[in-house]
């Protein structure tokens, strides 16, 4: 086995691992019906509204049901709590992208340690872990440190539990708000899995790009020492 630069991959979970965009704009358009809004605008309204309910924190459970019911309030058509307890009880079900548990097995055998840094429940990740087949080695959720990136604690909270230095460390995501940036900050390197084909602002540098895993493969085996 070759050296490896990284000795550990941390991951984004939701927009790298799994389809984020896909599953939310499905599970809203099931919770508010026919409203003649497409997916990706009930997207844009609910990406805006989990912005602002994460400012603090409390249960995602909670941050979703209240992130539905202020799209609600936006598009004019208020949400039932029953309705939007049911999108919150979603998460697991949400589609990973094709090639993530084929990455999470090969990375797995190239010898990396997995895990996944979430600004979920526990219960949420791990029925999507569990629905999904995602080969991990742990996780750090977002109930654990009572806090939600683009704060630190998740990467702080994940070296205390495995003893890895920064140095040691490819953090793997698809957010540049909650995950790119930050560590750039926090001084760790990031590869940055351009799943939706976004622009990269001024200023913020991660070590690899790619736009997908799949692609991802052979840039991380370029990386190794």
């Amino acid at each position: 086995m070759r050296p490896m630069k990284f000795r550990y991959l941390t991951f984004d979970c939701y927009g790298t691992l799994i389809d984020w965009r896909a599953g939310i704009e499905a599970s809203l358009e099931e919770a508010f019906g026919r409203t003649g809004l497409k997916g990706r605008e009930l997207m844009d309204a609910y990406v805006s509204a989990e912005k602002a309910e994460e400012a603090s924190y409390m249960k995602y459970r909670e941050i979703l049901v209240r992130s539905a019911q202020r799209v609600g309030q936006v598009i004019r058509l208020p949400l039932e709590e029953s309705a939007a307890r049911k999108f919150a009880a979603s998460v697991p079900s949400w589609p990973a992208f094709e090639d993530s548990v084929k990455f999470l097995k090969e990375a797995g055998k190239k010898g990396y340690i997995r895990y996944i840094l979430s600004n979920v429940d526990v219960e949420h990740l791990e029925g999507t872990i569990k629905n999904n087949e995602l080969e991990v080695d742990g996780y750090v959720t977002a109930e654990e440190v009572k806090s939600y990136k683009p704060k630190w604690r998740h990467w702080e909270r994940f070296m205390e539990k495995t003893g890895a230095g920064k140095n040691e460390m490819l953090h793997v995501a698809q957010s540049l708000y909650h995950d790119v940036v930050p560590t750039q900050e926090m001084g760790i390197a990031s590869a940055w899995i351009n799943r939706y084909r976004g622009s990269l602002p001024a200023g913020v540098q991660p070590l690899a790009i790619s736009d997908s895993l799949a692609n991802f493969g052979n840039v991380l085996d370029g990386l190794a020492a």
